[in-house]
């Protein structure tokens, strides 16, 4: 039995002074200080293993670039290596206390979007591991992230305790802070982008960014806005002959009439697609939806994400009242949660219901075109995918340009972003009775992410071992 294995009693959700109580007595367990520090087992499993297996069931000629991409430094590494660190977590002290987790939460996977209300907010935005688990795993994923991306930037050991610490901190503040909060107030709660300039704008005020953070902000928010369903449009689609399709950009996006297929399986994964998407419609929330006025056009296969690559992607052209009124969507194929060998698999029988159910629990708003689908494949496998709009307002953080003091306010806002999405996932008055008043989990956070980024470094001179002697095969760089 591993210490995630702890069961308790939860209390009743209208008794808030219980769930406290159940919080507190929860350090019992798994004291505060238990989660600081990282050493590998004697029987820890071969990384390269583990990265073999999940190529099983992935496209193989796009897995070479998976490696690539995650060859690249130790933390696009550590982006694709989130079975890896599921199988170290397993093993790591827990509260007992859990709550739907992301169960990917780097710093890569938050970022800004746009809410069915047009409004643009920032919260997390993947969630293909996502399952009730441990509320630790995600906020030591997101603490060594950035432990290793300031590794990555060259940053002092200070500077890096500062971040992670303020990562921690936020989670730990923003939580108690929900459990203070009424009911509604606590699931309504988020970061918007017009608090996130102010908030800015704050730190400005009392000289603790200057006036280019403010300025880098605000230009990232406004070029997140640009990127909407037009702009995508522009970029992706061109016109052949009068008829719009989806330009080939090889290998990262392929045209169905570009992926070299047998004569008539083309037309088959058309047919294919076609019947994903009149199925996937009973999953959508709307009674009166949208996507009913949309048509089918073009498919093309896209390379997504760098822990992604290798599962089926594709980009699905649609068109409204005219090609002026166009719709890009993402089918994305959808697999167990890393989380799974861990802990008790989903209750859902469908993997994209997975995906997608965590998702609209966890954000504090999803896409309007968000659902799911199992569907038996031309080649005769059924398989299940998730869809989504491809690109509505998003943006998200650039590692390679980021700043000590950026990535200080950058780490706060992952971290209470991760609080609100366990508030609402989770039990947040427990949560926030077991974390207490003090930084005393912060700390220990703070360790544990200094170790486990050693722990990654070695995981990538293996890994690049490997690639060396010809047990794994990159592709070039794309």
């Amino acid at each position: 039995m591993t210490e995630t294995d702890a069961a308790f009693d939860p209390a009743p959700r209208d008794d808030f002074a219980a769930r406290a109580e159940a919080g507190r007595s929860a350090r019992r367990r798994a004291p505060r200080s238990s989660h600081a520090g990282w050493a590998p087992p004697a029987d820890r499993p071969d990384p390269v293993a583990l990265l073999e297996e999940q190529a099983v069931t992935r496209v193989p000629e796009l897995v070479p670039i998976r490696y690539a991409r995650m060859a690249v430094s130790p933390f696009t590494f550590y982006r694709g290596a989130a079975l890896i660190m599921a199988s170290d977590l397993a093993g790591t002290p827990a509260s007992g206390l859990t709550a739907q987790i992301c169960g990917d939460a780097h710093l890569s996977n938050f970022g800004v979007f746009a809410t069915p209300e047009r409004d643009l907010i920032f919260d997390i935005n993947d969630f293909d591991e996502t399952l009730p688990g441990p509320w630790e795993w995600d906020v030591k994923r997101l603490a060594a992230s950035f432990e290793i991306a300031g590794r990555h930037r060259g940053f002092s050991a200070a500077e890096r305790r500062r971040v992670v610490l303020e990562a921690v901190a936020g989670y730990r503040e923003r939580m108690r802070r929900a459990a203070r909060s009424g009911v509604l107030a606590a699931w309504y709660d988020r970061l918007d982008a017009d608090r996130m300039v102010q908030w800015i704008r704050e730190e400005r005020e009392a000289n603790r960014v200057g006036s280019r953070q403010v300025k880098r902000t605000q230009a990232a928010l406004a070029k997140a806005r640009t990127r909407d369903s037009v702009r995508v449009f522009t970029k992706l689609v061109e016109v052949d002959d009068g008829r719009m399709r989806i330009r080939s950009e090889p290998p990262l996006i392929v045209a169905i009439e570009d992926l070299g297929l047998q004569p008539g399986t083309g037309e088959a994964v058309e047919g294919w697609m076609r019947k994903m998407l009149a199925e996937y419609r009973s999953t959508l929330p709307l009674e009166r939806h949208p996507i009913e006025e949309f048509r089918y056009v073009h498919l093309a296969r896209k390379v997504v994400g760098v822990g992604s690559v290798g599962t089926r992607a594709w980009i699905v052209l649609l068109r409204g009242r005219d090609d002026g009124d166009p719709l890009i969507l993402q089918a994305k194929q959808a697999e167990a949660s890393v989380l799974e060998r861990f802990l008790p698999p989903s209750r859902y029988d469908q993997h994209g219901e997975r995906v997608v159910r965590g998702q609209r629990l966890m954000q504090a708003a999803s896409d309007l075109f968000l659902g799911w689908q199992r569907i038996v494949a031309p080649d005769g496998v059924e398989r299940d995918f998730y869809l989504r709009q491809l690109n509505d307002w998003k943006g998200s953080a650039d590692v390679e340009v980021m700043l000590p003091r950026g990535a200080e306010l950058y780490a706060r806002a992952c971290g209470e972003t991760l609080a609100r999405a366990h508030a609402r996932a989770g039990d947040r008055v427990a949560i926030a009775a077991y974390l207490g008043g003090s930084d005393r989990f912060d700390h220990a956070i703070a360790e544990f992410a200094i170790d486990y980024a050693d722990q990654n470094e070695r995981d990538y001179a293996t890994f690049r071992e490997a690639l060396a002697s010809g047990r794994l095969v990159a592709a070039d760089p794309v």
